[in-house]
């Protein structure tokens, strides 16, 4: 049973900075695909953030904004959120894939945090 948990969302104003936090049971974070997505009210889930390795991507929306990382000792990955905007605001969900292809769609993950709630005021 894998069961994924993020923390470190809540309410920061416009031009502030987060850091959120994702750990695992049952998957080594190095061997697999892990990400980060994010569900405003209203619309679709949409890729944040996704690690392989050592290789990165993101969304041009987060792009130099947003830094993710993982810390292999406690099996634990984090997106560090900076210069956040209010569309920002979003329910961020960290994900792990059975596989080392890290891929943009949601349906294509396996495994999901219960999300954590990001508001930015501005």
């Amino acid at each position: 049973q894998v069961q994924v948990a993020e923390s470190g969302g809540g309410l920061v104003q416009a031009g502030g900075s987060l850091r959120l936090s994702c750990s695992a049971s049952g998957r080594n974070f190095r061997r697999h695909a892990v990400g980060w997505f994010r569900q405003a009210p209203g619309k679709e889930r949409e890729f944040v953030s996704a690690m392989i390795r050592t290789h990165t991507y993101y969304a041009d929306s987060v792009k130099v904004r947003f830094t993710i990382s993982r810390d292999n000792a406690k099996n634990t990955l984090y997106l560090q959120m900076n210069s956040l905007k209010s569309e920002d605001t979003a329910v961020y969900y960290c994900a792990v894939r059975n596989n080392i292809v890290p891929v943009r769609s949601p349906g294509e993950w396996d495994y999901w945090g219960q999300g954590t709630q990001v508001t930015v005021s501005s």
